[in-house]
């Protein structure tokens, strides 16, 4: 049965960086990555001008049912065609992507930890915590280079969606996490270090920590 790991947290906050830091320390293993933006719903039925003004950070704005039903089918060893989402248009795209399943599966994203149904599916969960001013940071500069929008739109969305449902549901759901990597300078090396030799453990040996330990390594590092 695959190993599966929801990592949330805030938009920008380093969830990507954590992921591929983890890959890179497992050497190319038997691992895929899924991102929760590629499940945004599909709004074929609204203008561009309509699609810009939805609440992207609110858990309506996702298709939860289509994501439970994948995820559960690469639990269960059956490939899916995951949807692929189009941030210039913001709409899900007509393309899909195969993905074939695998010993770990990460799926990473501001709601992985939100919706309770997906969080039963989960084996084990994460939680990148960084603040609010070095999240902005990272948004404007990620958001204008790779998703070609305005330093304006960039803002005024940050500061009219996402961080009020950051504070209001993200940021909560921080309480289901296992383990919280906190990212306000540098990413902690020994949170990467012990999620890594976690998931080493069971890609080698197909175990993982106890519970006593999960526990006591779910402090903040």
């Amino acid at each position: 049965m695959p190993f599966l790991i929801l990592m949330g947290g805030g938009s920008a906050s380093g969830k990507s960086y954590v992921t591929e830091q983890v890959f890179k320390r497992l050497g190319g293993a038997n691992v895929t990555r899924l991102t929760l933006d590629d499940y945004y719903k599909r709004n074929d039925g609204l203008t561009f001008e309509e699609r810009c003004k939805i609440n992207y950070d609110h858990p309506k704005a996702f298709d939860w049912k289509l994501m439970e039903q994948q995820l559960t089918d690469l639990k269960n060893g059956k490939a899916i065609e995951k949807p692929v989402y189009d941030f210039k248009v913001h709409n899900r795209s007509d393309k899909t992507e195969l993905i074939k399943p695998a010993k770990l599966i990460v799926v990473e994203g501001i709601m992985a930890l939100v919706n309770a149904r997906i969080r039963k599916l989960g084996d084990l969960k994460v939680f990148v915590n960084c603040s609010r001013e070095r999240r902005l940071l990272r948004r404007i500069e990620r958001d204008e280079k790779e998703r070609g929008r305005s330093f304006e739109s960039i803002v005024n969305q940050y500061f009219y969606t996402v961080q009020p449902m950051y504070e209001e549901i993200i940021a909560p759901s921080s309480i289901y996490a296992d383990l919280i990597i906190n990212n306000d300078d540098e990413i902690s090396n020994l949170a990467i270090e012990v999620l890594t030799a976690v998931l080493k453990d069971f890609l080698t040996n197909g175990t993982i920590i106890s519970a006593e330990e999960k526990k006591r390594d779910s402090s903040h590092v």
